[in-house]
């Protein structure tokens, strides 16, 4: 009787937006060469296509905090920070998903101190993270199947005892629906 009270709220985003793509308007560079026969549509559709695109963003509720002030994993596998974020397309009466979640480095770390940038520190060992970041992992793979770990922590300055951390605890794991890449995009900037 009280769910009348009751409003669902999501820490979150919401974004709805239908495009249509016209390429009737491409520049002389993007037109066929005089060799190349031209293509006739199969369908109206394909001259200004309509696609429907929904971006929803949803920040979970466990271990959400301040930067620098929560950050690592819990006891029960849960990531400082965590979101799920997933893309829609709908055209052509088919709908496409692509999902995507990003967290904190699910090991027991932490930022100690105000100053910009302070140095990170494992606050437990490697022993004591394994079962938590199985968790982590587990939850993960339950939902969504097979996951791709992008690192993007710095692999050589302070950031680098966590991308370590991480890496370790992957190999321990030794999921084979698991496929982790480092990418260290200080080394691109």
């Amino acid at each position: 009787e009280v769910d009348f009270w009751i409003i669902p709220i999501i820490q979150g985003f919401v974004q709805i937006e239908e495009l249509v793509v016209n390429y009737s308007e491409s520049s002389d560079d993007d037109k066929s060469s005089p060799e190349t026969p031209p293509q006739e549509s199969s369908c109206v559709d394909d001259l200004h296509p309509t696609f429907l695109v929904a971006l929803i963003s949803r920040r979970s509720r466990h271990r959400a905090g301040m930067r620098y002030k929560r950050r690592g994993v819990d006891k029960n596998g849960n990531v400082a920070n965590y979101v799920e974020t997933e893309q829609l397309i709908h055209v052509h009466n088919h709908t496409l998903s692509y999902i995507q979640t990003r967290g904190s480095v699910p090991v027991f770390w932490s930022q100690v101190g105000y100053r910009y940038n302070p140095r990170p520190r494992l606050d437990k060992s490697e022993n004591e993270t394994v079962s938590c970041f199985r968790a982590h992992f587990e939850e993960q793979l339950k939902n969504y199947k097979k996951q791709v770990i992008i690192n993007l922590v710095d692999q050589t300055g302070r950031e680098k005892i966590i991308g370590d951390a991480y890496l370790k605890q992957v190999l321990l794991y030794n999921n084979a629906n698991l496929t982790y890449v480092s990418f260290d995009f200080h080394e691109h900037w």
